[in-house]
């Protein structure tokens, strides 16, 4: 795939509608990870360096075409140390902007043409505008007015983020090392059946966790207990596991979870083999025999491709053992030059930051959705829009 990219444009002193993806966690009025934010600053510096006048267009969670400043992107605005500009179709901060300016526009969702792409809110959003640059990954599968519809009026480019999320992708989808294991966990096999089958043609070993796991071993026959799993998946999970020794691939489902009678942080943890678990079991995490056997196969790959925490990473320590022993695992034979290491997924990246070893994995993805639906080999819009006649 060969994008249209900035590096081959001449900015100075031209109005670039930059769309970048800031919908992080906000708590209190703080930003409690940035990494989204830090990971498109490479593509704001280098259109700032060149001269470019850059109004950056974002979303933050759900508004649903309403002006709801819980939703605010105010302090984003402060953690970046730019102005906010209230109204993103506000166009009167573009007679003061000088080369290098960079503002931030407010929520784009607060307007309900964004998710609709309504042709004539994206002319509003591209009016004055020189040229559009892309650099949302994690949004380029959805065909918003901020991501398609503006890219139809302007001239339109990937930025750095979003052309390096390609490029380590595609690398990985098209010639992977091998052995290429595969993780994929999560709550619901029902939002996960196309990329466990794109994984299956692609991997020769796929670990299936999380209550995505607890789904496949209930459709096995084992015991579940008062868990999260999708009782009307069994058929779908039966077929999955079917399509993946068509091609090859070895499907490794969990041996034991950790459980406990309560679903909450502080709950007494109890690790069970599945022929164990009691009525009441609630499953949380994986067991300790299943966490030595993923290290063990982490171990003997040289690509893994990770989605998905296996348990309640964030209920530290008692129920992240999981979810960190793979992370930990992952980033040890990465550093030691053995593995090529892929990651994506808003908890998944939460758990490597919690383990301090995100800065150790090959490539870690700014996308949740995208990264999955581009894995599964679907289109995402954003993406083509740029692509090179």
């Amino acid at each position: 795939m060969k994008l249209r990219e900035i590096q081959n444009i001449d900015v100075r002193g031209k109005y670039i509608l930059l769309r970048d993806d800031f919908n992080v966690q906000i708590v209190n009025g703080k930003i409690t990870d940035a990494f989204r934010i830090e990971q498109s600053m490479p593509t704001i510096t280098a259109l700032r360096t060149a001269g470019a006048r850059i109004a950056i267009c974002a979303h933050m969670g759900r508004p649903r075409g309403t002006r709801n400043m819980e939703y605010s992107l105010a302090p984003v605005a402060e953690y970046m140390h730019i102005p906010l500009v209230p109204d993103c179709l506000d166009k009167e901060f573009m007679t003061n902007m000088h080369d290098g300016d960079v503002v931030l526009l407010e929520n784009v969702r607060f307007y309900p043409g964004e998710e609709a792409n309504d042709p004539a809110f994206a002319q509003q959003l591209a009016s004055g505008f020189d040229v559009f640059v892309n650099d949302a990954f994690a949004v380029s599968h959805r065909a918003h007015a901020s991501t398609v519809g503006v890219a139809e009026i302007l001239p339109s480019y990937a930025g750095n983020l979003l052309a390096s999320e390609i490029r380590h992708l595609s690398s990985v989808m098209e010639n992977p090392r091998r052995p290429l294991l595969s993780i994929v966990a999560g709550s619901k096999v029902s939002t996960k059946i196309g990329v466990l089958k794109a994984l299956a043609r692609l991997s020769d070993k796929m670990i299936i966790g999380g209550a995505l796991g607890t789904t496949f071993n209930y459709a096995m026959g084992g015991r579940v207990g008062n868990s999260l799993y999708e009782a009307d998946q069994k058929d779908t999970a039966l077929e999955i596991l079917a399509y993946a020794k068509q091609n090859n691939c070895t499907v490794l489902l969990p041996l034991d979870k950790g459980v406990a009678k309560e679903f909450v942080p502080n709950a007494v943890r109890t690790n069970k083999d599945f022929s164990e678990i009691a009525d009441d079991d609630i499953i949380i995490d994986a067991g300790i025999k299943t966490t030595e056997r993923d290290v063990a196969e982490i171990r003997a790959a040289a690509t893994v491709i990770w989605n998905g925490t296996v348990g309640m990473a964030e209920w530290q320590p008692t129920w992240s053992y999981g979810s960190f022993a793979i992370a930990r695992a992952i980033a040890e034979q990465t550093r030691a030059g053995k593995l090529t290491s892929i990651v994506g997924g808003g908890d998944t990246v939460a758990a490597l930051t919690a383990c301090g070893v995100k800065d150790d994995i090959t490539y870690v993805s700014t996308g949740g959705g995208a990264f999955l639906e581009f894995i599964e080999g679907r289109t995402l819009p954003g993406i083509a829009i740029l692509e090179r006649e």
